[in-house]
């Protein structure tokens, strides 16, 4: 077969044809492993392995479409938050100083938590630490975010503390493994300080802006179909949609970790992570605040938005344009016995292999339509639902109490794997889950609970050689 046709064609028929085959009792390993994703994103593909391997334009942005992805990029990097270097609008409370900052090369910037054990002591933690009464209400004086950074002259809304509580465990072959939890603590409170007993505290690191484009391109009706049909009662695996209800519209919940937005949030991340004023939230996000007062000592103007809707859109053009990285060694023996231990744990189950964009692409928040994203066969590794991860591990599991749209506090949206096996060489680290509490892929997999139990133990039962070709697989793609 041609290798282009081989990547490009649809394994819709081959995925069935495997599941029949699980359902009739036939043991995986006589199934043949479905073939063809290398690429990635189809025509959104690049073969980069480099630190920029997630910070690449896809092929079809050429002409007027290059010059606004460049000025995207531009502002996505951009410290002062403004493409025409006047005022920035920075502050005057913020969780990140640019887009960049905290995505570096449209990865995962490496957050504090670890190095600085909590917020970061020089402007920068890279990372959102949400807040609210146990009753899920939230705080008068601070809003959903704790900004634990502030410009020069304004005291910050709090800092975040964490410790890590170590345990350790043992796979059945005697091979040992550590899971790290960890313990939240607010300090430094700019106004009252809220008691820990009335206090919820959940921590988000990054996520990798990988395929954003192809996701908010996705057919809704795939996503739905999956839903309706991802109940596996012999694995305890059902997966379910979130929907969102903003301006009036309730829409399908696509992006963030629980999949509690319907699109790539390019208005609020300015608003709420950089204090950014713009049409949608006009208003400083720390209006009300003693903080706004602050400001306006320190010579800050709010008479006028800090970045037009048009600048926003660059934004989103330059983020829905990034290419996906191809898989790598994808004919090494390692990685395929890897591939072979993932279908046998299930984890294809959740992470679902293969998807399809809608004909006619994706919408940007100002109306201009990128028909390229449409009709591709992509391979996020997602099925962009919300599953149970479990409550009971170390006592707390991965249930954060945190409620978004429909997804409860023990509820995530799978995560998209494309593009995890280069995050060390993009970011240089390999901390992974919401708050970045797994150090590597090992520990990662093992804070599965819940629906992801049943993976959990197929993987703990295999060999150490077979956990190590499945960790193979994983930095393939």
């Amino acid at each position: 077969m041609n290798g282009l046709l081989k990547y490009s064609f649809p394994i819709c028929f081959s995925l069935l044809a495997l599941f029949a085959c699980e359902n009739d009792g036939i043991d995986v390993d006589d199934i043949e492993v479905p073939a063809g994703f290398a690429l990635s994103a189809g025509t959104a593909t690049n073969f980069l392995t480099s630190s920029y391997a997630y910070d690449r334009s896809a092929d079809w942005i050429t002409g007027a479409y290059d010059k606004r992805f460049t000025r995207g990029d531009k502002l996505y990097d951009d410290i002062r938050t403004s493409s025409n270097g006047i005022g920035g609008g920075l502050g005057p409370v913020y969780a990140g100083y640019s887009c960049g900052s905290c995505h570096r090369n449209a990865g995962r910037t490496q957050p504090t938590l670890w190095s600085e054990g909590g917020s970061g002591s020089s402007g920068f933690s890279s990372m959102l630490v949400y807040i609210s009464r146990k009753n899920g209400a939230f705080f008068q004086d601070y809003g959903r975010v704790l900004h634990d950074q502030a410009i020069y002259g304004v005291k910050p809304e709090g800092k975040l503390k964490v410790e890590y509580t170590y345990e350790t465990f043992q796979f059945p072959d005697g091979e040992t493994y550590e899971l790290c939890k960890p313990n939240y603590s607010i300090y430094e409170w700019y106004a009252d300080s809220i008691k820990p007993e009335d206090l919820f505290c959940t921590v988000r690191i990054p996520l990798r802006h990988v395929g954003m484009g192809q996701m908010m391109a996705l057919d809704p009706t795939e996503i739905e179909a999956l839903a309706a049909k991802s109940n596996y009662p012999e694995y305890g695996i059902s997966g379910r949609c979130n929907y969102i209800s903003e301006r009036g519209v309730r829409s399908l919940g696509l992006s963030g970790n629980k999949a509690q937005h319907a699109d790539l949030t390019v208005e609020l991340g300015f608003s709420s992570d950089m204090g950014v004023t713009n049409s949608r939230y006009p208003e400083e996000i720390c209006e009300g605040q003693a903080q706004v007062n602050q400001g306006s000592m320190m010579g800050l103007s709010y008479a006028q938005l800090d970045v037009s809707t048009e600048e926003m859109e660059n934004v989103d053009l330059y983020m829905q344009s990034l290419s996906v990285p191809a898989r790598r060694n994808v004919n090494n023996e390692q990685v395929i016995k890897g591939e072979q231990n993932f279908y046998k744990a299930k984890c294809h189950l959740c992470h679902v292999t293969t998807l399809h964009t809608k004909p006619r692409g994706s919408v940007l928040l100002n109306g201009t339509r990128l028909p390229w994203l449409g009709s591709q066969t992509i391979h996020p590794y997602s099925d962009f639902l919300l599953h149970d991860m479990g409550s009971e591990i170390m006592g707390v599991g991965l249930n954060d109490n945190y409620v978004s749209g429909l997804a409860r506090g023990n509820e995530w949206r799978t995560t998209p794997l494309w593009g995890i096996g280069l995050q060390e060489t993009v970011n240089g680290h390999t901390y992974f889950l919401h708050d970045g509490r797994a150090r590597n892929y090992v520990e990662a997999i093992m804070w599965h609970g819940g629906e992801g139990e049943a993976s959990k133990n197929l993987f703990k039962k295999m060999s150490k050689e077979d956990r190590d070709a499945l960790v193979a697989f994983l930095k393939s793609l």
